[in-house]
């Protein structure tokens, strides 16, 4: 079964699969629950109705099998190239790698240079992997759109694997790919120069301690110029406004989340630890690092929205350059569902935030 299951507490009318919404005009994919309930926010916006409350039925554990899975694969899209590269096959780490062919309609070549995105999938530490559906559809989107190469990292999850394993399984990929630049399957216009580090949610917490690690680093062949959070998964053991009052948001609500830093964070910690609250009461000092400009996304709907205003806040009074941007009507997850005006709206701001960066690089 999919590891985590979710429900709403009243009726909804659901559609089945192949079936279209005759208000709305979206499928909903019933099978899938993590696109259910993305679906279904899609369908109560629409009506400017009040989003139906969801709890956990089921607690995710990282050693139930996923079920909606794209295969791992060695193949070619007409629009881009995508292929599975294993380093570790003991933890198992792996990542996948998505190359653009062709963008906007006009193929790619050797003059087009690409940058490139070390991503880190979300799912609370403890479900999801870089060959779920949404993670891999999210990653083709992406480096479509954007354009950029992306380098999906697929990370061991808690509870079995404990803080800080997550950060070491995306840093050594990082290492791998410093050390494997010309490594099969990377396009000869990859521009190395210009690479970012990004991630959603349990990812975007991810992508800050791993540009911290990066940022301590000396990398020959690699330079970070950016970080892409993605409605940060972040956290502390004060209760926000947000948080209560969204308490039963779909896919992140108190409930849930208290149960994924339990599973997370080091055994004896709370929620005040740094690998969840990064600027609470044990702050780590990054004022002296060279860490990368950051681009923050947050959503209106999303109960931990607080955090991720304050991580955004805490890196600017460590002196980095930050952005924030806000969409009021985002639930959590949004970036997944293109149908959503702010998932475009999202493609777009991060398109703009990757080109000041490779501008600025130009110039030095």
């Amino acid at each position: 079964m999919y590891p985590i299951s979710i429900f709403h507490s009243h009726h909804v009318r659901e559609e089945r699969k192949g079936a279209k919404d005759r208000d709305v005009k979206y499928t909903i994919d019933i099978s899938n629950p993590l696109m259910e309930v993305q679906a279904r926010h899609v369908h109560f916006h629409s009506r400017r109705q009040t989003l139906p409350p969801l709890r956990w039925h089921h607690q995710p554990t990282s050693n139930e099998p996923l079920r909606h899975q794209s295969p791992s694969l060695r193949s070619t899209h007409q629009r881009r190239k995508v292929s599975d590269i294993t380093i570790d096959p003991s933890r198992p780490l792996w990542f996948r790698l998505y190359v653009p062919t062709s963008i906007d309609g006009g193929y790619t070549n050797e003059d087009s240079q690409l940058p490139v995105i070390v991503y880190f999938h979300g799912g609370g530490f403890a479900w999801m992997s870089a060959n779920s559906l949404p993670c891999n559809d999210l990653c083709r989107r992406l480096a479509r759109e954007l354009p950029a190469i992306i380098v999906s990292v697929n990370y061991r999850n808690s509870p079995e694997q404990r803080y800080p394993s997550q950060v070491d399984d995306c840093f050594d990929v990082i290492k791998f790919i410093e050390n494997n630049t010309n490594l099969e399957g990377f396009p000869t216009n990859i521009n190395l120069n210009h690479c970012f580090i990004g991630g959603d949610s349990a990812g975007g917490n991810l992508a800050h301690h791993v540009a911290v690690k990066a940022s301590e680093h000396e990398f020959l062949n690699l330079k970070f110029i950016g970080v892409i959070s993605i409605q940060p998964f972040f956290g502390g053991e004060e209760r926000t406004e947000p948080e209560t009052r969204l308490a039963g948001a779909p896919l992140s609500n108190l409930e849930g989340n208290d149960w994924l830093w339990r599973a997370f964070l080091p055994e004896g910690s709370d929620k005040d630890h740094p690998a969840a609250n990064v600027f609470g009461p044990n702050p780590g000092d990054i004022s002296g690092l060279n860490f990368p400009a950051t681009i923050v996304i947050v959503g209106g709907f999303d109960p931990i929205q607080e955090w991720q205003r304050r991580y955004y806040e805490g890196l600017k009074k460590c002196g980095k350059e930050a952005n924030l941007i806000e969409y009021p009507n985002a639930f959590h997850g949004f970036y997944v569902v293109p149908e959503l005006p702010e998932s475009s709206l999202f493609v777009k701001e991060v398109r703009k935030f990757i080109k000041e960066q490779s501008s600025k690089q130009k110039l030095k």
